[in-house]
């Protein structure tokens, strides 16, 4: 039997790997820091050597709570979650040759990259350099530890990036796009890549069992969306007797709303598709979430 190691599993993302991976068979050993410090390189040496799994994940990571905002007051713990975990993950599982999917995210983009000839808005690929980040700013701060943490992974050979862009299903969640949309006072009207957390969650599941080539993928559901879009998809489904408030200008948004920058991007899954995993368009994966809502 196939054994992979989890690291966040109990969180929004992680929980989902794992019950991709039990799905399919595979033993999953989740790691808490409450019982083990795998940010330890020495311990998480030694777990390797210990248990050997097939596959090390790494869900972990510093989102801050509510939102994004919070990195901007707990920039160290952003670092260390963000940043020197990943470095000591992809040192531990390079020495052992462990594979290592690690969850990266699409924030490091912003906007899109124009238009092709017949009109079509073209999105970020996996070869093009991150425009929301350190050394392209303004960003987050957030944004820029997870770019460079996918710089620092990027000398291991052994590594799945998976990029993850603003995660949504049918179950409500706090972290759930869905739920945010219906919770929030006011909406930020932008144009997005999305990502469907059950089909990102077996897409990285399948990039291993597939031996595709290691590498960055951006896992996000085919195609584009609107907020606007997305609030009327959910107004129709649950017949809401009500509109949508929008703030009136990205001026007012951040003036009032916002205190780090927002990353709104497109971004273009053709190599992820190229591998032959198949992964559904946004509309549909939100048509499916909200028929079979749970709150």
């Amino acid at each position: 039997m196939r054994v992979a190691l989890l690291i966040g599993g109990a969180g929004y993302v992680g929980g989902k790997i794992q019950k991709a991976l039990l799905s399919r068979g595979i033993k999953c050993v989740t790691l808490s820091r409450e019982t083990l410090n795998y940010c330890n390189f020495r311990t998480l040496l030694n777990l390797l050597s210990e248990l050997k799994p097939d596959v090390l994940i790494n869900a972990g990571g510093f989102t801050g709570k509510p939102n994004v905002d919070q990195c901007e007051k707990e920039k160290s713990e952003c670092i260390k979650g963000n940043l020197l975990l990943p470095q000591v993950i992809g040192q531990a599982c390079d020495f052992h040759g462990v594979p290592l999917v690690h969850i990266s995210s699409g924030c490091i983009f912003s906007g899109d990259k124009g238009k092709d000839a017949n009109g079509n808005i073209i999105g970020f690929n996996e070869e093009d350099s991150p425009n929301f980040c350190f050394t392209s700013t303004p960003c987050s701060f957030y944004s820029g530890t997870k770019e460079l943490a996918e710089q620092v992974l990027s000398d291991f050979e052994m590594v799945y990036t998976c990029r993850l862009r603003i995660p949504f299903d049918e179950i409500s969640s706090p972290r759930n796009y869905l739920t945010k949309l219906q919770n929030y006072r006011r909406l930020h009207e932008a144009v997005n890549s999305i990502s469907h957390l059950g089909d990102f969650a077996n897409c990285c599941v399948d990039l291993f069992l597939n031996k595709c080539e290691y590498g960055t993928y951006n896992i996000t559901n085919s195609g584009f969306i609107s907020t606007r879009e997305v609030a009327g998809m959910i107004k129709d489904a649950f017949n809401l007797n009500k509109d949508f408030d929008f703030w009136g200008s990205d001026e007012e948004f951040y003036r009032v709303a916002a205190v780090a920058p927002r990353s709104n991007c497109i971004m273009d899954n053709s190599k992820l598709l190229s591998t032959g995993i198949e992964i559904r368009d946004c509309k549909t994966a939100l048509e499916h979430s909200l028929i079979n809502w749970v709150s």
